[in-house]
């Protein structure tokens, strides 16, 4: 199993940016996939990024150019560099893991809210 803890979220003006953390614990030497997920009020949750064990990246259309995804192995932690943030950023982020096993393991989000 795998626990995620996200944090860095907040209130930002657009054009500004923020960093967001996810503390991974537990089996991480399963983990094959990690990624970052947001939910905007009244959509479904869509992919933002993912990184993989071997560290290839993709990043969703819309925050191409501007969102960068990174993990540093030994602090156990996933990144989500966010800059020229746009109100339509605005949502709940959710950190993802996919274990080897196939197991999927979410975060119980962290708050981004960019004002115009």
């Amino acid at each position: 199993q795998v626990q995620l803890v996200e944090s860095g979220g907040g209130l930002v003006q657009a054009g500004g940016s923020l960093r967001l953390s996810c503390a991974v614990s537990g089996s991480t030497f399963s983990i094959n996939v990690m990624g970052w997920y947001r939910q905007a009020p009244g959509k479904q949750r869509e992919l933002v990024a993912r990184i993989t064990a071997g560290g290839s990246t993709n990043y969703a259309d819309s925050v191409k150019g501007r969102f960068t995804i990174s993990g540093d192995n030994a602090k156990k932690t996933l990144y989500l560099q966010m800059n020229s943030l746009k109100p339509v950023d605005t949502a709940v982020y959710y950190c993802n893991v996919v274990q080897l096993s196939g197991i999927n393991s979410w975060g119980k989000g962290t708050l981004v809210t960019v004002s115009s």
